[in-house]
């Protein structure tokens, strides 16, 4: 009997980085809430970074996401990915993905808090940058009640 084997993306597209950053902001606290996967959702729909990217890789980037993350050294590596595929260009992008889909649910984990630490030192974003960009993703995703 043989067992089919999900293909790995080895090397990434900037955009597969960017679903790659937001997959692993909404994996960090061990719960993909719906708000979470509405937000990533909305998100490739309607961001220009997207308008050529084919939709049918999401599937692959979270199945290559999921099994580096299983490995002791997971996060380090896909980290690792998303920075070699990013242009500096998309790197506050990539941060702002980030803050944007742990912001949907409407709370902030320690997991969640220490993932933007770690993509802001390994992206390269000033930490003045990054207080701006976390309080744009809080603004947009506050409840009027």
């Amino acid at each position: 009997m043989t067992t089919k084997t999900t293909p790995k993306i080895n090397v990434m597209s900037p955009e597969d980085a960017l679903i790659a950053v937001m997959m692993i902001a909404s994996a960090v606290d061990s719960d993909m809430s719906d708000r979470e996967i509405h937000e990533i959702s909305t998100i490739v729909d309607i961001l220009p970074a997207f308008e050529a990217y084919d939709k049918d890789r999401i599937a692959l980037v979270s199945d290559t996401v999921i099994d580096l993350l299983e490995k002791d050294d997971g996060l380090d590596t896909i980290i690792g990915l998303i920075k070699s595929a990013l242009p500096g260009h998309l790197r506050e992008t990539a941060y702002a993905l980030a803050c944007d889909v742990i912001a949907a649910d409407g709370s902030v984990q320690l997991e969640e808090m220490r993932l933007l630490e770690m993509m802001r030192h390994n992206l390269g974003i000033e930490r003045l940058n990054a207080a701006a960009i976390e309080r744009g993703s809080r603004a947009r995703h506050m409840r009027v009640s």
